[in-house]
């Protein structure tokens, strides 16, 4: 599998011109290409080879006095950048089609010089690690890394990145082996929220550390500042620095906790279940920043990610299951509560229920019983699961095997 690593650099201020340069050719290159690719398709509905708009907006560009300064540049980047777009466009045609997974991608953009993020991509023909330690780009020449932990393998390629506080850092792509971790019994579901960040079906809970609120205090007074400055202003574009600083903590504290929080419940349960939440939804109600610093998107790709290298399973449950209004313990739908009701009692079995807990116990169940009657798997919730099928030969039919499902065996399905 490929994983990503990033490192803080510190170029000089030699290689900060040279990195200023190679972002504003690549960005040059990357909307040529589009608007030559859009020119080309409103035109007669035909597509540029992939080679030939190269050849266009890179060789033939250097050529001309408009722009002749892309020669000052490795053309490494100015490639990388054309098959970024690329990508760009495959990820469109496969997300129309039905062939990627996921919300409808849009169409590639042109980029603005006055984006506050930078990149540019170099493969393994446009940089090398030196012995020393420091990072050699094709003519920007040796940066200095601030290397925290060695790289696994051999990067294939390095996108370089200067983020809107102003920082640079150097993100490689390496290829790691699979780390299985030895198997636990346990099985945890979890339930998140914005009171608590995450209850667990074993009853512990993840309290909310609301890093963004913590930091609204600081953040007010810089924004208020901010806003008095002339647009265009150098002193707004100090402002704007003074903005993005704190924004940039705060985004790497949450990952730091989000890493250490995700690790360690890969480490200690088999198998993980959370509800698919509509993220995307909840961002746009009142709820909107509490749901975006709680970063529910990000835990989940975390999860998926740790649980896939260290041999672990995460389901995913539907987002209609009724969780909240289901019984834990005689699965009676209780009916739709107000947010403010946190402890409930069961109208079927009289039972006493805290919410969350509940909740997460709920999804536990709905995940291992989805588990279990996946493809190849048995029906009914509580029966072992049987072992992969060996391969028929061509031209046999293997006797249906009985199938007992969980009815059948007196187990509830919901």
């Amino acid at each position: 599998m490929h994983l990503r690593y990033s490192f803080r650099i510190e170029p000089t201020a030699g290689q900060h011109i040279a990195l200023a340069r190679t972002f504003g050719c690549a960005r040059v290159v990357h909307n040529d290409a589009l608007a030559a690719r859009k020119a080309a398709f409103q035109a007669d509905r035909s597509r540029i080879a992939t080679g030939a708009l190269a050849k266009r907006v890179i060789t033939d560009a250097k050529k001309t006095a408009e722009r002749a300064w892309l020669a000052k540049v490795s053309v490494d980047a100015l490639q990388s950048a054309i098959r970024d777009l690329d990508a760009a466009y495959a990820n469109f045609f496969a997300s129309v089609t039905g062939k990627r997974r996921g919300r409808r991608m849009g169409l590639p953009r042109f980029k603005s010089k006055k984006d506050n993020r930078q990149s540019i991509r170099f493969s393994r023909n446009g940089f090398q690690l030196r012995d020393n330690g420091r990072l050699s780009l094709a003519k920007i020449g040796d940066v200095r890394v601030r290397w925290s932990r060695p790289l696994p393998s051999v990067p294939s390629s390095v996108t370089v990145v200067k983020d809107a506080s102003g920082r640079y850092f150097a993100s490689f792509v390496v290829e790691v082996e699979p780390e299985p971790l030895p198997q636990v019994e346990a099985e945890v579901g979890i339930d998140l929220g914005l009171t608590h960040y995450a209850v667990l079906s074993n009853g512990q809970v993840i309290e909310n550390p609301r890093f963004l609120r913590r930091a609204e205090r600081k953040l007010r007074k810089a924004q208020r500042t901010l806003s008095r400055k002339v647009k265009g202003s150098a002193n707004r574009a100090k402002a704007r620095l003074v903005v993005a600083r704190p924004h940039a903590r705060v985004a790497d504290v949450r990952g730091d906790w989000l890493h250490q929080v995700t690790i360690r419940l890969v480490r200690e349960n088999q198998a993980l279940y959370l509800e698919d939440l509509a993220v995307s939804g909840l961002a746009r109600t009142r709820l909107a920043k509490s749901v975006h610093d709680a970063a529910w998107g990000k835990f989940r790709r975390l999860l998926e990610e740790k649980a896939t290298r260290h041999g672990r399973q995460v389901g995913v449950v539907s987002r209609w299951l009724p969780s909240s209004q289901t019984c834990g313990v005689c699965w009676y739908v209780d009916g739709k509560k107000p947010l403010h009701v946190r402890i409930w009692r069961c109208q079927g079995c009289g039972t006493k229920h805290d919410r969350d807990l509940n909740a997460s116990r709920v999804i536990l169940a709905a995940g291992q019983a989805e588990r279990q009657n996946a493809p190849g798997g048995p029906v009914g919730p509580e029966a072992a699961i049987p072992p992969p099928a060996r391969p028929v030969e061509r031209g046999t039919h293997p006797k249906p095997q009985p199938v007992t499902t969980g009815r059948q065996a007196g187990i509830p399905t919901r």
